[in-house]
Formats: C-alpha cells, structure tokens, sequence
C-alpha cells in the first residue's frame, strides 16, 4: 500500500444543518500521524455556541424524520452503505494514517461499517411491538415503540468508524436524529463518514457533526437540556461523568468503558491455536481494544510450552508504519496513549512482575518519529498488581500459571470490568462451567476475547458498561421507549 494522494493536511469541519461550517470562534486543533509525527489534518476547537447550534438543527429535524416510515428511513441507511463502498480504500488509508492500525484492518473495518449500515437498513421493516391479550371483553392492547428524539453519539478513536456506524445506523433506524461527537484523534476518519451521509442525501439537521474537546463539546454535550439520550464508548472515567451528568438530568444514557478480558487455557488445549488467539486477541491494533486479551491464565502441565511458543511467535511480529505491508503491529494513536502503556510497563517492573519480552519503546531510524512500543509479555503477575487489575489499552500480556480451573476462574473475575473472557480446551463440561461461571457480557470458546458480530449484543457486567446492550436487535431497547396501548371497543 503506498501514500495516498489525498492531501496531507485537510481541515475537519463541522457539520450542522445540512452544511459544513467552521467553529464561530474556536480556531483548529492539530490531527498527527502516530507512525511519523506529521500533521495530518486540523479539525474545529469547537465552543458550547457550536454544540447548541447543532442541538437546535437535530431538534427541528426530528419531527419530519421520525414521521417517514421505518423502510423509507432504511433506503437512507442502504445509500450510506453503498457510499462506504465507494470510498473503502481512501477512508481505510485515513484511518491508518490516523490513529495507525495497519491497512488491512482498517479495510475490515470500513467494511463492517457497510455491513452495519445494511443491517439496520433491514430493521426498518421489522416489528417494533406485540399483541398482549388484554383480561377487558372487546379490547385490543399492544406495544409500540417512540425515538428518543435527538441522541448523541460520543465516540473513542480505537475503532473510528465502526463504533460510529453501530450507534449511529440504530440511531437512524429508529427515527432518531444524532449529534455526532467523535474523538479528536478519529476526526479526519468521522469527517469521511459524514460525507458519505451527505452523499446519500440525508435530510439536513439529521446528522450533525461537531468536533472538539471532551472538556468542552463532550461536558456541554452531556448536560445539554436539549438532548434526548447519551451513547458514549470510552474511559470509565468519563463514562462515569456523563453518566452523572445525564441521570441528573433524567436524559438516557448507555456507556460501554472498560475491560480487563482473559483467557483461560486449560491442560487439554490445543496450543498453537491458543497462542495465536492469545497474540491476535492481545496485540492486533496494538493492543487498542476494550476486548483486547490482557490476562492469560495458564494450566501449570502446559505452561512452559505455551510460554515458549508464545515468545516465539511474538517474536516474529513486524512493527512498523501501517500503510507498509509488512507490518503486523502498528504505533500507538497517540504520544499521550504510548506515554500511559509505557507507565504501565514499568508499573509492572517496579511491582514484581517479571518482564521476560519486549515493553521498549522502539526509537531507531523511521522509529524515532512515531510512537512505537514493542509488545510486552510479563509473568508471575499477581492479581494485586497494576497490570492485573487496570486496562492498559497496549500490546501487553500478562500470563500467570494455576492448578485448578476453580482458581483460574476466581483470578479471572477478580477486576472490576466484565467485558469479554475466552476459554481453551476440548472438555464441554469445562465450557459449560466456563460460560455459568465467568462474569462477562462476551463469552468466546476456542478463539481470542476480541470480535463479537453486529448482528447480536454486545456489552459488559461490572464496570465495563450501565449494563444495556449495543448491536443487533438489542439495539432498539437504548433508542426507543415503549409505549403500551389500550384499545376499548
């Protein structure tokens, strides 16, 4: 994959009634490239002025929008879908240049965009409610569902489209009109998405799109008295404030935060496979994933073995720039991201834990302008440490060696997250203890903790999420509310 033709710098506007227009007051912000440090777009410091603007645009379009039927909504979202075709490879490469996953997964992701936008595009024509037997003689009762209204969509820089098109495309469907805040490292790639929704002629003030800060768009965002519901993806700390902020407000809200996600792999697993789902699950984008592998506990019997294929086949892993073909493992998003996964290495070094590969940062030649960190694998990590118990959000895996599954259960639960787990083995008994057992939204068997299709709901226990569910049909529950109606004769 070479350099893309597309300049190397553009400027991010925001979107706000159908227009692209810059922030009334705010100036630009700087979008760099991990993998070499150039600047490669300027997006909008958008004020609180910019925010209600785009409110009063969502506002007085969600009438005329929730007022067309369910599959006159969903040939919007088919035109969207067939835009993401046609712009693929030049979102992919944004995205690469962006926040650096390697090009071939940023392929994949655009295309689950397409395939997520085709699917909701369906849920137009599906049912919204049921017929309930009512106790009354010639009565007629049911359900049927209303939009929130006007939805904001707060969105991380890990998956810059995907998580955008899985809350936005539900969003649509059912007859709600969005605010579309994106992460500031992701604003180039939200940009593209935007004006595939602007292609596909989307009737004005039904998406807008305004960039910026979390402590100021996200803050006015979140305690926006204009604002119908909050779906946020990102840190446990901001999550918890929107939270706060929303339910102060009695707006609806639904965060999806953090996860601390292991595997367990018994004596009777097929090594090679757990080792490259163990790899995969842990390090592919490096590392960036809420379902990211962090912990991998290991039966005592096969321990040594898996260690040692486990190094070698991490040894083998290209670092590099993503657009070069050659790369496995792409730099950081961010100079701050790389600060905090390097913290966490030495975190690990300083508490006890044996470093036995990697966890440098790489600083020779092209190295030396990204922010490229090494794949780290520790052991004789204990539940009490750092890199046991927070999510780190980098190439790093910590394995630790146990005796019984009881045990590795307990380890495995002992986080406040509860995001995804994945199980090894060939005993079905020890599956179905597995999946009764371990206190996770996302259960995998035989394959890495990350992954989960959008066609079935996704969501954590514990912290990792307010405990609703995104994707899929589950999706409905978050941007409506029921409504039970009661038909006498």
């Amino acid at each position: 994959m070479t350099e893309s033709t597309l300049e190397k710098t553009s400027k991010c506007l925001n979107f706000i009634n159908g227009e692209w227009v810059s922030s009334e007051k705010g100036g630009v912000l700087e979008n760099i490239n991990p993998a070499n440090g150039e600047i490669i777009s300027y997006l909008q410091n958008s004020t609180i002025n910019d925010v209600n603007h785009a409110v009063e645009s969502a506002n007085k379009a969600k009438k005329s929008w929730r007022e067309l039927s369910g599959a006159v909504r969903g040939e919007y979202l088919y035109k969207i879908a067939g835009e993401l075709e046609k712009a693929k490879n030049d979102i992919a490469t944004i995205m690469t240049q962006e926040m650096g996953k390697t090009y071939p997964e940023s392929q994949g992701e655009v295309q689950r965009a397409i395939d997520i936008f085709k699917y909701y595009a369906g849920e137009g024509v599906r049912k919204v409610g049921d017929v309930v037997p009512s106790t009354a003689k010639n009565a007629l009762m049911f359900t049927t569902r209303a939009p929130l209204g006007t939805v904001a969509v707060i969105t991380p820089w890990n998956f810059p489209i995907a998580i955008p098109a899985w809350k936005i495309a539900p969003a649509f469907i059912y007859g709600n009109t969005v605010i579309f805040k994106p992460a500031q490292e992701a604003s180039f790639t939200a940009t593209k998405l935007v004006e595939c929704m602007e292609r596909a002629n989307l009737p004005n003030g039904v998406m807008n799109l305004v960039h910026g800060s979390g402590s100021v768009v996200g803050k006015e965002i979140s305690e926006h008295s204009g604002i119908n519901g909050i779906t946020f993806t990102g840190s446990n700390a901001v999550g918890k404030a929107i939270g706060k902020a929303a339910f102060d407000r009695g707006t609806k809200y639904q965060l999806e935060m953090g996860g601390k996600n292991p595997i367990i792999v018994l004596e009777d697993a097929d090594i090679p496979r757990a080792v490259q789902a163990t790899i995969n699950g842990g390090m592919k984008s490096t590392g960036q994933k809420c379902t990211a592998t962090s912990k991998v506990f290991v039966h005592e019997r096969i321990y040594e073995s898996f260690k040692k294929e486990l190094l070698e086949e991490v040894a083998k892993l290209i670092v590099g720039n993503g657009l070069d073909s050659q790369t496995w493992l792409g730099p950081c998003a961010s100079q701050k991201q790389m600060e905090s996964v390097l913290s966490y290495i030495r975190k690990g070094i300083e508490e006890g834990a044996d470093l036995i590969y990697g966890g440098n940062r790489l600083l020779e030649g092209d190295y030396r302008f990204g922010y490229y960190v090494e794949p780290a694998v520790f052991e004789n990590v204990r539940s009490t440490m750092t890199i046991a118990q927070e999510e780190i959000f980098g190439p790093v895996i910590a394995l630790t060696k146990f005796s019984s599954f009881r045990e590795a259960i307990e380890q495995a639960n002992d986080v406040k997250f509860g995001l995804s787990a994945s199980i090894f083995t060939e005993n079905i008994g020890s599956v179905i203890h597995f999946i009764q057992d371990i206190e996770v939204g996302l259960i995998r068997v035989n394959a890495e903790t990350a992954g989960v299709e959008y066609q079935v709901p996704f969501g954590g226990m514990k912290q990792s999420s307010s405990h609703s569910r995104e994707q899929g049909q589950a999706a409905i529950e978050f941007f409506t509310s029921i409504k039970t109606v009661y038909i006498q004769e």
